[in-house]
Order: C-alpha cells, then structure tokens, then sequence
C-alpha cells in the first residue's frame, strides 16, 4: 500500500489516545478576508479540506472565531460523515467584531455555549480536542478552564489544551485539569516560545505553531533557507516546516491554505530530510 504524502511524517499521540500524523492542516484561511466571513469561493475551501484528507493529514485545527462559525462549517460540509481516524480540534474564547479583530472572553457560560455551537456546526457528539484560544484576564483561569472540564465530564469534549501560554500559565492550567496541547506561535523566525516548546517536549505535550511558515526575507535567494532549499530540490516554505518536524517529536505543524496546490506543496515537507548541518544553520537564523 502506498502511503500518502502526510503518511510519511511520524505521529504522535494526544493526550495518549489519538494518535495523529504531525503533519497537519490548519483552517484558518477557510473564510474570507481578515478570517472574517465566506470565502469568496466556497467550493475551492470545500475542495481544499478534501484535498488534505484524500493526501494524509489525520488533524484538522480550526476554531469557533475562524468566520466566525463559517470554518467548522466548511469543514462538515468538507467531510462529514467523517473518517475514522480524523482528528478535529477547535478553539473557544475569542470574539469578533470585525476583520481582523480579535476579543478574549473567557466567562464560563459563553465558553460552554460556543462549545455546543461547535458540536453542531462539525456534526458531532464530542469535540476531540477543545482548546482555549486565549486566557481571559478578567476571569480566573480556573473557571475558563471548569467550563471545558464540565463539558468533558458531559461525554462532550474529548481532550482539553491551551493557546498562546506561557511556561508558569501552562503549568497552572495543568494544576486545573489535564492539557494536552499548547498552541503558541513558533517558527523559523519567531522563538519567543522555546522555553514552552522545551516545556511541552518534556512533558509529551502536543505542540501546535501557529503560522508555521514565516520566512519572508528568509527565502530571498540568497539566504540559508533557500540554499538549503535548493540543495534539497525542495521549496522555503517545505524547508521551514521540515525544520518544524525536526526540531522536537511532539511539534504538529499546521499549515493552512486555500489551494491545493499550496496544500501539496507544503505537505510535501515530510518528504525531507534535514541534516545534523542543515538544522545547525537555521537554528541560527532567529
């Protein structure tokens, strides 16, 4: 049996009983303009979901704010009745105003009542993975994170994670209820969360980067991305996911896009192989 491409990447297993291939796909880039509203072309991000499964990837990141509602939705039209070992995660806890504008509310009954809105929109009994999009200063961590434990109590929510965290928020969620993945942003060019990165490493905590892929000058031709790219025949942007895959087993990247071709192409990064040399000189670029 041949394996599709997202097969190739190894997997990892959350919260010790879904296991994944770490090469995911985010949906963020589903609706329109500033994550605001309908695609202008709903069949193109209908195919664009397909197009991920029928190429490997088992999990699936979107988010109730993603639209808002308008990702999940496509996501069911996509694919529902889902497969088996498909994997969805979704996120509550940010509000929209508008595009591009993005509000932390973290009261318990509207974390619950989004929950239930995701259940229906991803035509399911039971989130896999329910995350919280951002800690609510306002509210204490403990009820944000009560609300998703009620659910899971419910048979209603699957696994609990966390995003946008920090090493001592991360360990005081765990104190409240198991988390098993922490969303931060980390890329080739933004580290800001290696001390949360080497955290989850060491406790086996999933770790999803938002916008994965950021080599902007990076790639410019004369840069160590793209040599490394074209000693690999491969593209910047497979290079920095490929660093990704390689720089800790429990990183699961998500790189999300509205054309299967880019889809291809990126998914394309479990292809590659970097060396011990090859992860020496971008480590050096942040």
């Amino acid at each position: 049996m041949t394996m599709t491409t997202a097969q190739i990447s190894d997997t990892f297993t959350i919260g010790g009983d879904l296991p994944v291939h770490r090469l995911g796909y985010g949906a963020m880039q589903l609706p329109g303009p500033g994550v605001w509203g309908e695609p202008a072309d709903r069949a193109a991000a209908v195919r664009v979901v397909q197009a991920a499964v029928e190429q490997g990837v088992d999990f699936i990141d979107t988010a109730d704010s993603y639209g808002p509602e308008v990702s999940e939705q496509i996501i069911a039209e996509a694919l529902h009745p889902y497969p088996e070992n498909l994997v969805i995660a979704t996120k509550a806890g940010l509000t929209r105003q508008g595009p591009n504008v993005w509000t932390p509310v973290g009261r318990p009954a509207y974390l619950k009542q989004q929950v239930e809105l995701s259940l229906r929109h991803l035509k399911v009994d039971r989130i896999d993975l329910i995350q919280l999009h951002r800690i609510d200063a306002d509210v204490p961590l403990a009820d944000q994170l009560g609300a998703f434990v009620e659910l899971k109590e419910q048979g209603k929510v699957r696994h609990i994670g966390v995003s946008e965290v920090s090493v001592e928020e991360l360990r005081a969620a765990r104190e409240i209820t198991e988390i098993v993945s922490v969303q931060n942003l980390y890329n080739l060019t933004t580290r800001k969360s290696q001390d949360v990165l080497d955290y989850a490493t060491a406790e086996g905590i999933a770790f999803i980067p938002w916008f994965p892929i950021a080599t902007g000058d990076l790639a410019s031709p004369d840069s160590p991305v793209a040599d490394i790219a074209r000693e690999l025949d491969a593209t910047p942007s497979q290079v920095a996911l490929a660093w990704l895959l390689h720089k800790s087993p429990v990183i699961l990247p998500i790189p999300g896009t509205k054309s299967v071709d880019h889809l291809t192409e990126n998914l394309g990064a479990a292809r590659l192989t970097l060396s011990d040399e090859d992860m020496a000189r971008l480590d050096a670029l942040a």
